[in-house]
């Protein structure tokens, strides 16, 4: 069995659902050399997540954006975690609910992605900057 691991910084974005997948696979080149296995991405942080969704129509990736600031909004006078600003409490939850990674199939040296499926960063911070990623794939 082959086992690759690679650290991946992505740069600064604005706050919303931002496709990644290219930027994984560019990461991980020795994917290629495994035939059949896993992938698992990893993001550092309790203030965005990831997920693999639609990557062709990006007002899927405005609606996931609609969606989460409507079911958990900034200043909910209920919420005692308000030190970092008002986007901060959302973030967490919203990160909760999302999670912290996903898995993914590899076939081919590739991927196993269906035709429509894209990994999204999403960040919940108005100001999150850099976000690290742990990038593991294993198979034969």
């Amino acid at each position: 069995m082959k086992i690759y691991q690679q650290a991946l910084q992505l740069k600064a974005r604005t706050r919303g659902f931002h496709i990644i997948t290219s930027e994984i696979v560019y990461a991980i080149p020795g994917i290629t050399e495994i035939k059949t296995g896993m992938m698992q991405v990893f993001i550092q942080h309790t203030s965005a997540s990831l997920t693999i969704n639609e990557n062709a129509d990006p007002t899927v990736r405005k609606d996931f954006e609609l969606f989460f600031n409507q079911n958990v909004p900034e200043n909910d006078p209920g919420y005692l975690h308000n030190d970092e600003g008002a986007d901060d409490m959302p973030a967490h939850l919203k990160a909760a609910m999302l999670g912290s990674s996903v898995m993914i199939p590899i076939r081919n040296g590739r991927p196993g992605l269906g035709t429509w499926q894209g990994i999204y960063l999403c960040e919940h911070r108005n100001h999150g900057g850099p976000r690290n990623l742990i990038i593991t794939a294993w198979g034969e």
